[in-house]
């Protein structure tokens, strides 16, 4: 077991990209954006010659995190590691983190609806060593194909967005989106997006079909907009805004529609992202009700912390 250097790189994303539970979150190229803000101190987990867990954590004084530039991201594990293994894997990363001068682990666990197959065995294996569930934040997604259907305010969104004559098709103009979103953001909350423009043109550039913007359109001016993050089985919303005029023609519900339909109609999961605040304590039921409008239903997403002293 061993820190993550530079040159380890290509053998960590080719790891990620065969992982049972990782994402293009994971990848070097996203996490390392934002590397000015994080002491990384992600871990390489080997056995004999070859990877068989990654880590992706950053350090703050005596806490390892995992990964606090991410939403989720514990343990990146593929079909070979059986809970036999982890067991002695999480006994092992443990062992480093006290040799290493750690006197806390906190642990974003990754929610089942990101996992290629059931991967749960982390979990199991910190809670043996007395790991206790400390954030649960709600998000809210849709089982595509298997989800209540729309309410019938969004059905009637839809229709009336349709017959405003608005089309949605994919944009690479991210710029433009950005002037929305950060007015509507700056308005509603004072705040900015999590992103710079500089910073998802950026990760655009990396992952072209991983990261990708549906805007909705009345001739050629931009009603509303949704940027949307390709995570394997599951498809993220990150982003979603719109104009005054977007919003009184529900742009919005007709651009979730035409994804659903469309461009995820062969994903598993459609999710929204939490509706939580304060640590996931406070829930805001008007953004969850919006969600479940929509179909969809609760995920949780779970943090974990140890005591290592």
């Amino acid at each position: 077991m061993r820190r993550f250097q530079a040159e380890d790189t290509e053998a960590w994303n080719a790891f990620v990209d065969g992982s049972g539970n990782g994402t293009f979150l994971h990848d070097r190229r996203f996490m390392e954006y934002h590397s000015d803000r994080f002491d990384d101190y992600s871990m390489i987990i080997e056995a004999g010659d070859k990877i068989c867990a990654v880590l992706p954590a950053n350090r703050v004084e005596d806490t390892l995190y995992s990964h606090g530039g991410l939403t989720y991201g514990g343990l990146l594990f593929g079909e070979a590691m059986s809970a036999e293994l982890m067991v002695e894997t999480v006994s092992a990363l443990i062992n480093t983190l006290r040799a290493d001068g750690f006197k806390h682990l906190h642990y974003k666990s990754i929610p089942h609806i990101f996992h290629q197959y059931p991967a749960e065995q982390d979990i199991y294996a910190l809670v043996q060593h007395g790991a206790r569930m400390v954030r649960c934040d709600l998000s809210s997604a849709i089982a595509i194909g298997r989800s209540p259907k729309f309410s019938k305010s969004k059905r009637q969104g839809v229709t009336r967005a349709r017959k405003t004559g608005l089309q949605v098709e994919e944009s690479t103009d991210f710029g433009a989106f950005w002037r929305i979103l950060s007015e509507r953001l700056i308005e509603a909350h004072g705040a900015a997006p999590t992103h710079s423009l500089e910073e998802i043109e950026q990760l655009h550039g990396h992952f072209p079909d991983q990261i990708r913007l549906f805007v909705a359109l009345d001739g050629e001016h931009i009603k509303g907009g949704v940027v949307v993050f390709d995570c394997g089985p599951v498809v993220h919303v990150q982003y979603m805004a719109t104009t005054e005029d977007g919003r009184r023609v529900a742009a919005l519900d007709l651009i979730i529609s035409h994804l659903l339909e469309t461009v995820c109609a062969d994903k598993s999961w459609f999710n929204f992202g939490i509706s939580t605040t304060d640590g996931g304590r406070v829930l805001n039921s008007g953004l969850a009700r919006q969600k479940e409008m929509f179909g969809a239903r609760s995920v949780l997403f779970y943090q974990y912390e140890l005591d290592l002293s």
